[in-house]
């Protein structure tokens, strides 16, 4: 009986059914290469994907590098990306994290978590996104949909997503860590979404037979 499952053994078995149904994991975000990536990933926050992939190509027409987004003013980076919310703050962040990665990385986004979360607007979250998508560095992102489906799964306790991405490495092989966190993103977006029908979760429902 899938109640008998210990925790370990109910891992293997939603990394089993993750890779079957998304063999592929193409990242969400529409970008060109390391710093295209890192705006999009902060314009994240707090919006949807799909609203960043509308807003960011008018953003990226116009400055695609540190060196072009440092030419707009705060407020020509705020008009552009009001749409995805918090455009005050993310404007400003995305204007100095510019500068600073012209003044101290010579124009290039660094690949090391300390560098990274040092930036303007750059949370362990995000940092975490960039290391695995742009240098292929192993790390565990944890988003809201990551943190419910292992606190579903009862893979962690959902104390928070410190504890979340914690028990994460602790139960997943690290060589699946940056492909899984996607996998996991993405059935529940199509599988368990927070508000909606959930009656296609059919991995929930056997964890927790």
């Amino acid at each position: 009986m899938a109640m008998r499952m210990k925790k370990q053994e109910r891992a293997d078995y939603i990394m089993a059914e993750l890779e079957k149904l998304y063999p592929e994991t193409p990242v969400p975000l529409d970008h060109i290469d390391a710093y295209t990536l890192l705006i999009a990933v902060l314009l994240s926050a707090q919006c949807t994907d799909k609203r960043v992939n509308e807003i960011t190509p008018h953003l990226f027409v116009k400055a695609s590098s540190p060196q072009d987004m440092v030419l707009l003013s705060v407020d020509e980076i705020k008009s552009i990306i009001r749409p995805c919310g918090l455009s005050p703050a993310k404007s400003k962040a995305i204007h100095r994290l510019s500068e600073i990665l012209l003044e101290e990385h010579d124009g290039q986004v660094p690949d090391s978590f300390e560098a990274l979360e040092a930036l303007p607007g750059v949370g362990h979250k995000t940092a975490s996104v960039v290391m695995a998508q742009a240098f292929g560095v192993p790390a565990f992102p944890v988003d809201t949909h990551i943190h419910r489906l292992m606190t579903q799964w009862k893979l962690t306790n959902g104390k928070n997503v410190e504890q979340t991405e914690r028990d994460a490495k602790r139960l997943f092989p690290k060589n699946k860590w940056n492909k899984l966190h996607l996998q996991i993103i993405f059935y529940g977006r199509e599988y368990s979404p927070a508000r909606g029908d959930q009656s296609k979760d059919y991995i929930t429902a056997f964890v927790l037979a």
